[in-house]
């Protein structure tokens, strides 16, 4: 019982962490140490160090030997890294979907609640649904593999848009997606393939291109 306990805890503080370091509560530069974050939430010293391996390990926080774990500074390079498996991932994706001319119900309700946000959302709850979005395209590939690979990604993705304090803009990500979901649906693999690469690679470029911005204002 005790143990089941612990790994509630712990489970508890992995997704509170992440929360604060994707909505930008840790900056990048940030350190995070174990018993600072024991203290702060009130538990022991090994959940804390748990929960910041965790972190550690899904690439939202870095730590050298005898160091505080620290939010990543990402720089261009890490961006297009992040953006390359991903690209890989959704073109493979999209290829195979429109093969069968077919978008799930599910997925194109997903994507109009995105399409539904309010202009005033804030930045991290649009990436959250953008990136759920994604998510759920992935999904109807059939892969639990490639699903479980993506899901790892999506936490670093996240942290490129924050970090980079920019988004594609709104109606244009809206008009992209609609025009890979047309794409996949009367089964143009071609078109499905190049409307995906133009949205990724579009967003690539914009949030690479404002990382060096962002880390030259930090000083």
């Amino acid at each position: 019982m005790q143990a089941l306990q612990t790994v509630s805890v712990t489970d508890a503080l992995v997704e509170r962490l992440r929360e604060q370091v994707l909505d930008g509560a840790f900056p990048a530069g940030a350190t995070i140490g174990e018993i600072e974050l024991a203290n702060q939430v009130g538990v022991s010293r090994p959940t804390a160090k748990a929960a910041i391996t965790t972190l550690v390990h899904d690439g939202l926080l870095r730590r050298n030997a005898h160091r505080s774990a620290r939010v990543p500074m990402l720089s261009a390079e890490d961006v297009a890294d992040v953006y390359r498996v991903r690209i890989m991932i959704e073109l493979e994706v999209v290829r195979e979907l429109a093969a069968r001319a077919h978008v799930a119900s599910g997925t194109e309700e997903v994507f109009a609640e995105l399409g539904r946000l309010s202009d005033d959302v804030p930045t991290s709850r649009f990436i959250v649904a953008d990136l759920h979005a994604h998510q759920c395209l992935v999904d109807q590939y059939g892969s639990p593999r490639t699903s479980r690979v993506y899901t790892s990604l999506r936490g670093e993705i996240h942290l490129c848009m924050i970090q980079s304090r920019r988004l594609m803009g709104r109606d244009r990500i809206a008009r992209e997606h609609a025009a890979v979901l047309a794409a996949i649906a009367v089964g143009d693999i071609a078109g499905a393939v190049d409307a995906m690469r133009t949205h990724l690679t579009g967003a690539c470029d914009k949030l690479a291109g404002a990382v060096p911005a962002a880390e030259s204002a930090r000083g």
